[in-house]
């Protein structure tokens, strides 16, 4: 098993940035990804950005050159930095792990972006 907990959300104005962070524990030696999600109200949720065990990064086209993934293993966590934040950013933003076949989510930090 493997517990996630982010923190890092907030309210910013249009154009700031914020770090989110993503802190795991319990079996974390099998994680093979770790992926940021956000769904928006009303909306589905949507990946963000995926690291993988390799270091391998990927992004969703909107979030190509505002956002950034990366991590600190000693400490277990995966950061989210989004710089030029837009309004549309505004969502609950979710951590993911991969685990084998298996996957878990963090309870997510909300992230507001006001005009």
């Amino acid at each position: 098993q493997v517990q996630l907990v982010e923190s890092g959300g907030g309210l910013v104005q249009a154009g700031g940035s914020l770090r989110l962070s993503c802190t795991a524990s319990g079996s974390t030696l099998g994680i093979t990804t770790m992926a940021w999600y956000r769904q928006a109200p009303g909306k589905q949720r949507e990946l963000v950005a995926t690291l993988t065990s390799g270091g391998s990064t990927d992004y969703a086209d909107s979030m190509k050159g505002r956002f950034t993934i990366s991590r600190d293993n000693a400490k277990h966590t995966v950061y989210l930095q989004m710089n030029s934040l837009k309004p549309e950013d505004t969502a609950v933003y979710y951590c993911n792990a991969q685990w084998g076949a298996l996957s878990f989510w963090g309870q997510g930090t909300q992230v507001t972006v006001s005009s």
